[in-house]
């Protein structure tokens, strides 16, 4: 896939969906050609789950709750448990990187045909907090929201770890 912000075409979707590839693609980007050992390392001596590893594997899931558990309101079959909120995190530790970013391509590719074939006013299944169920739209939202934040966050652990910045 081609890392790209400017849609195919100025509607709505194009340019949504546009963004959230463009941001999805920007995690492989800050993470491409990293050894395991510097994509587990934790700079931050208070943040110890804060590690490239663990980002990309917490936003892997953080789509599969928002597309599955909520929209379409499947059984949640996350790697968290009630003890451990964080598992997707610590588990991402133990995992090659390239194992990660696989998955979570596989992910957003199932992801992007859902999307493709879903009105953006459809209503998610599950309600959050007593709320009203949120829109595939607000879904598409905060995804790039969380996903453009946590670029961030990738950008300044990949310069820490072996010194290269970029896009």
């Amino acid at each position: 896939m081609t890392r790209t912000d400017v849609p195919p075409t100025w509607d709505e979707r194009a340019m949504l969906t546009t963004f959230l590839d463009y941001t999805r693609e920007t995690v492989h980007a800050k993470c491409a050609g990293l050894p395991d050992d510097l994509a587990w390392r934790a700079p931050l001596a208070t943040s110890p789950l804060t590690t490239i590893a663990s980002l990309a594997n917490h936003l892997r899931w953080v789509e599969y709750w928002w597309f599955q558990v909520v929209f379409l309101g499947e059984p949640d079959e996350g790697p968290w448990t009630d003890e451990d909120p964080d598992r997707e995190m610590r588990v991402a530790l133990e995992m090659p990187l390239a194992q990660i970013l696989t998955e979570y391509e596989e992910q957003c590719a199932r992801y992007r045909e859902l999307v493709a074939a879903t009105d953006l006013d459809t209503r998610a299944v599950r309600a959050r907090d007593g709320a009203e169920p949120v829109t595939l739209r607000w879904i598409l939202h905060h995804l790039i929201e969380e996903t453009a934040r946590h670029n961030g966050h990738l950008d300044i652990l990949r310069e820490m770890a072996d010194g290269t910045r970029g896009d």
